[in-house]
């Protein structure tokens, strides 16, 4: 997930999270009369305050890092590091050898793809709680393109650079979705299964069922499929999650970012398309015309939904589930409600967006296995609303009712669904700072929404910072705690608190609040992906975008020329405490390569294997570091990680964590 998601303009009927956050904070200053300046105050609740007036031992044991950028990657000492499958290796039996020189669509198909994002692990056999033998379900979100593909020669005939275009657009096409590859630890090492019966490719042609409300409605259909209930493929995947039943939930994300060409002005999808701005220019239209919605206006509804595969069957024909609505998916994380109804939460990364939550009507049977994924057409999709008394409010999106209706142009439940955020517009949704993965917690029953950042806060209009929290361009982002009254995640009202507000510290104006406990390493910027532990531990993996080159302190102006500004770290990840008297204590495990970006944290289910995805390393901002002249091309990338072989460029990989000796991760 870029940290380039673009603005969307729409109305606004209700406050934004900063102006919640900041009358309530306000409030707690007057009542605990000033107090709430002082860093543990402001970083812990008054609730977790008052349950951890003991000290309490840290969860996490291993000596953290130092901040920092480089060409190569680093995690804590006493633990490895290694590569388990990179952008290209074979994933299908046949699949050539990786050659950057000369790629073709073909070879691809049977390659793992690019720009690895979430990452599930499902134990093998199926249902079990194995550590050690499993399926890895990798995104693959987009390309980095730049870095990816050759340099075209710049006097290149129009028609060579047409042919190329295309070819590229293929190229790119089968680099997309997703893979699942069969993984085993053998003598204290995790390897990939040549071979495996599992193995598969999804990318953004593979043919797919939409199910669920939207199936069938005419906003579905298109010349290629008059039905509205199959489609091609499936796009910019960003985050996900692995249901109960062990399936592999891939989430769409920026597919508006696929489409060109335009619609009359008087188009009844017009709203529709502007409200997801769309389309934006993309390039993929020189392989086919469904990208071109001048001639398929209706292919761009068939995206932004949530996918489900099942990757014990290769064969199988993944499920586009529209009851879970449509928006900029950043991910789909399931846990059961009290009575066995499953709960799927899901942000909507865009600046001023919505979090969201499906309730399945029906209860999770472990006899049914896969026959489970029904639940997740027929529900409730709630949106949250954020009061600034510390309660929120899940407000149901449900046609025929609080003015989701014909008088404004909703003909039914379908397109409720397909114009999810138009609807929760109308219900005063809460617009949140970019809200990306939302984590429940199995062990101790909270939810985690990671809020990345939203620089454009108090700008085209939007409301201002005030004084007792001037974040009015919050670049740095924020994380926010739930809990669900009466621990039940079907409940329609919860509580909520402020867990961190990232960024430095130290830094003049930023108002970022930690427990003082944190290091000079230990805090960080623009939370993204997140993971919970066997032990209910929280771990953060970060997407600063060009970011990481000013969420830092300011440059010390002794500091020898040439040499990093002191404080600036590439994306990694954090160990973040959540209880006791070190609640909001930051601590840094992990650090990426330059130009990366740290995604899909996952444990192993005895907690001794971490995998991490290092996404399109040499890309963001390479020519901002003062080691590397830029910018960061295919010929000349800022790092040629993890390969370190000229002619190889970077090569976006899963990497498994491990600890020395064996033991679980942070203990």
């Amino acid at each position: 997930m870029r940290d380039d998601d673009e603005y969307c303009d729409r109305p606004f009927a209700s406050p934004t999270f900063a102006e919640i956050v900041d009358r309530r904070l306000s409030r707690r200053a007057v009542l605990k009369g000033g107090l709430v300046a002082t860093a543990a105050l402001a970083t812990v609740s008054p609730m977790a305050l008052m349950a951890a007036e003991k000290a309490q031992q840290a969860p996490f044991s291993f000596k953290e890092i130092e901040r920092g950028v480089d060409e190569t990657h680093h995690v804590a000492d006493g633990y490895d590091a290694d590569v388990l499958i990179r952008w290209g290796d074979p994933v299908l039996p046949g699949a050539p050898a990786f050659d950057p020189s000369n790629q073709s669509a073909e070879a691809q198909a049977k390659q793992f793809g690019y720009n690895n994002d979430f990452v599930g692990y499902v134990p093998l056999p199926q249902g079990s709680k194995n550590g050690e033998h499993g399926l890895l379900c990798v995104n693959h979100e987009y390309v980095s393109a730049e870095v990816m593909f050759p340099t075209q020669p710049e006097d290149a005939s129009d028609a060579a650079k047409a042919a190329w275009k295309k070819k590229r657009a293929e190229i790119e096409i089968k680099a997309h979705g997703g893979s699942v590859i069969e993984i085993r630890k053998e003598g204290g090492a995790w390897k990939v299964v040549e071979g495996s019966k599992y193995a598969r490719r999804v990318t953004s042609d593979t043919p797919m069922t939409i199910a669920g409300p939207a199936a069938g409605h005419d906003w579905m259909k298109t010349k290629a499929d008059p039905t509205g209930t199959k489609v091609l493929g499936t796009i910019n995947n960003c985050a996900g999650g692995i249901t109960p039943w062990g399936t592999y939930l891939m989430a769409e994300e920026n597919y508006n970012k696929y489409f060109s060409g335009s619609l009359a002005d008087d188009d009844p999808r017009a709203v529709a398309y502007f409200r997801y701005s769309m389309p934006s220019g993309g390039t993929w239209a020189a392989a086919g015309d469904r990208f071109d919605v001048g001639k398929e206006p209706n292919e761009p509804f068939r995206f932004g939904w949530v996918v489900e595969v099942n990757p014990f069957d290769p064969h199988s024909t993944p499920v586009k589930h529209t009851a879970l609505g449509r928006f900029s998916h950043e991910g789909a994380e399931s846990i059961l409600g009290k009575d066995g109804r499953v709960v799927v939460y899901m942000g909507d990364d865009t600046r001023f967006e919505y979090l969201y939550k499906y309730v399945s009507d029906g209860r999770y049977d472990p006899k049914k296995g896969v026959a489970n994924s029904a639940l997740l057409d027929k529900g409730t999709l709630y949106v949250a609303k954020f009061s600034d008394d510390g309660t929120m409010t899940w407000l149901p999106l449900l046609h025929g009712k609080a003015r989701l209706d014909a008088s404004n142009d909703f003909d039914s439940q379908a397109r409720v669904l397909i114009e999810a955020r138009r609807a929760a517009d109308l219900l005063g949704a809460t617009p949140m700072d970019r809200p990306e993965d939302v984590e429940p917690n199995p062990v101790t029953g909270k939810v985690y929404a990671m809020l990345t950042n939203n620089s454009q806060r108090g700008q085209n209009g939007m409301a201002q910072a005030d004084g007792v929290n001037p974040r009015g361009e919050n670049t740095a982002g924020h994380i926010v705690e739930m809990t669900p009254d009466g621990g039940d995640h079907t409940a329609t009202t919860a509580r909520w608190e402020i867990l961190v507000r990232c960024g430095d510290p130290k830094r003049d104006g930023i108002g970022a609040v930690w427990n003082p406990a944190t290091s000079e390493n230990g805090w960080f910027s623009a939370p993204d992906n997140c993971a919970v532990d066997p032990d209910g531990n929280l771990w953060i993996a970060t997407d600063q975008g060009d970011n990481w080159t000013s969420n830092s302190l300011k440059t010390d102006p002794d500091q020898p020329k040439g040499e990093i500004p002191k404080g600036i770290s590439a994306d990694g990840i954090w160990a973040l405490e959540t209880q006791g008297n070190r609640r909001g204590t930051g601590k840094m495990f992990y650090r990426v390569p330059i130009g990366a970006e740290m995604c899909g944290p996952r444990f192993t289910p005895d907690g001794q294997t971490l995998f991490v995805a290092v996404q399109h390393p040499g890309d963001d901002s390479c020519d901002k570091w003062p080691l590397f002249k830029g910018p960061s091309t295919f010929e000349n990338p800022g790092t040629r990680w993890p390969d370190f072989k000229e002619g190889m460029p970077p090569r976006p990989s899963v990497v498994v964590i491990t600890k020395k000796g064996g033991g679980r991760i942070g203990a």
